[in-house]
């Protein structure tokens, strides 16, 4: 399988939908651990990286789609996820840099990187409750999906369902990092809200692979 540039900005698209439909259930649990703004925050980063990309012309290449969608998240957001997010999405464009067309070693890469901006720039690690307990395990799976001779929707699958995984565990951790930290064991219990979101970009990424 090949994405075009065109495809990555159909992604984004499929995933600031999906956002956009899910934000008060972000919220509802944000609301239980944190700020209760973590969906408007996350509907308006990638809203506004879906304006970006979509105004680029056809001649744009996947990294610049990418890098174009970093930066228009980081101006749309104020809160947390937007720099943990506008690092993800410019270490994946730098993964997939002067390449016009993506293979699906680029597109396994292009997971790998956007876990390593979050946990670079987030300087987290799996088991503090964050988005990065969704993220790691993903990219993990899809890079084992893929050394394994499965195909890209597999690896893509592979990705969501460690994600899910990675979500709903931690909902028996306490949170050592972020605003959650605060509560200490009252934040066991509640699934971390930017680990459900990481789920659905993944998701969302997934349903968006060109047929």
């Amino acid at each position: 399988m090949e994405i075009a540039a065109s495809d990555l900005v159909r992604m984004i698209a499929a995933v600031a939908d999906d956002l956009e439909t899910n934000k008060d259930e972000l919220c509802r649990l944000d609301g239980l651990i944190g700020d209760a703004d973590h969906g408007i925050a996350m509907a308006l980063g990638f809203g506004a990286a879906r304006d970006a990309v979509t105004a680029l012309g056809p001649e744009a290449e996947p990294s610049a789609v990418l890098n174009a969608a970093a930066k228009a998240f980081l101006s749309g957001v104020g809160a947390s996820c937007g720099p943990l997010y506008a690092t993800a999405l410019m270490r994946a464009g730098a993964s997939v840099k002067g390449k016009a067309r993506l293979d699906d070693g680029d597109a396994v890469a292009l997971l790998r990187g956007m876990e390593t901006g979050i946990r670079d720039r987030g300087k987290a690690e799996p088991g503090q409750k964050t988005m990065l307990d969704a993220w790691a395990p993903a990219a993990s799976a899809a890079e084992a999906a893929l050394s394994a001779g499965n195909d890209l929707p597999q690896c893509f699958d592979a990705a969501v369902m460690a994600a899910r995984d990675g979500a709903e565990a931690t909902r028996q951790m306490v949170a050592t990092k972020g605003r959650a930290e605060r509560l200490g064991d009252r934040s066991l219990g509640h699934v971390d809200p930017g680990a459900a979101s990481a789920v659905m970009v993944i998701a969302a990424m997934a349903r968006a692979l060109p047929a």
